[in-house]
């Protein structure tokens, strides 16, 4: 099988978005009322005849969707897996579990493809600490915490946060560091603070080198 890299290509990358998650489900409307009671935007419920039905919902800050229904995919129900990342995994466990989802103790993993472990990752370390649940047929999400992404994962001009919370945590970080860069210029107040933030929180999120 060939490969193609990016780079043997004369065109542009097209942009390429995400917008929907096929999620099979075996009833309907079950699994209406599991993902409302989780809090996630009902955005269209489409019927044609008895045969068709799609149902989209979008998961709170998110800009891809899921659709389930009828007539729209071969796939056995319950077969479907999806990652859902957030910035604090207790409060995002919390929130699901207040919401009526089963959801597992936080669990994280010291090495990529090691064993789980009890709790959140000692280190606080960004991809390392999960959660998981299932809707009513078995379709199972992943919680995964991500506070900063790694190289590349991120547009480096392009920076947005999905909530109010997201927002306020990224400022959080910021103010920690900033609370360090000022020690090691001799606890002088720094008067570009607000660009000193603005430059940590584009570097956090574009998975660039942070400022010092």
């Amino acid at each position: 099988m060939s490969r193609i890299l990016e780079s043997d290509s004369p065109l542009p990358a097209t942009a390429l978005k995400l917008e929907v998650l096929l999620v099979p489900v075996a009833d309907v409307d079950r699994a209406k009322a599991f993902y409302a009671g989780l809090g996630w935007r009902l955005d269209a419920d489409f019927v044609n005849g008895d045969a068709f039905r799609v149902v989209q919902f979008t998961p709170p800050g998110s800009n891809a969707s899921i659709h389930f229904g009828k007539g729209l995919t071969p796939a056995a129900p319950g077969s479907a897996q999806g990652y859902l990342i957030v910035t604090d995994i207790e409060a995002a466990r919390a929130s699901l579990k207040a919401r009526g989802a089963a959801v597992s103790e936080v669990f994280h993993r010291a090495a990529v493809g090691g064993p789980a472990l009890p709790g959140r990752d000692p280190e606080g370390r960004s991809y390392n600490s999960f959660a998981s649940f299932s809707d009513p047929d078995g379709n199972g999400w992943i919680l995964q915490e991500i506070t900063a992404r790694l190289p590349g994962r991120v547009e480096p001009d392009v920076t947005a946060y999905s909530s109010v919370a997201d927002l306020a945590a990224a400022l959080r970080r910021a103010a920690e560091a900033h609370g360090e860069h000022e020690k090691r210029t001799g606890g002088q107040h720094d008067f570009n603070w607000p660009d000193w933030y603005a430059a940590y929180m584009v570097a956090e999120k574009a998975g660039t080198e942070l400022p010092l």
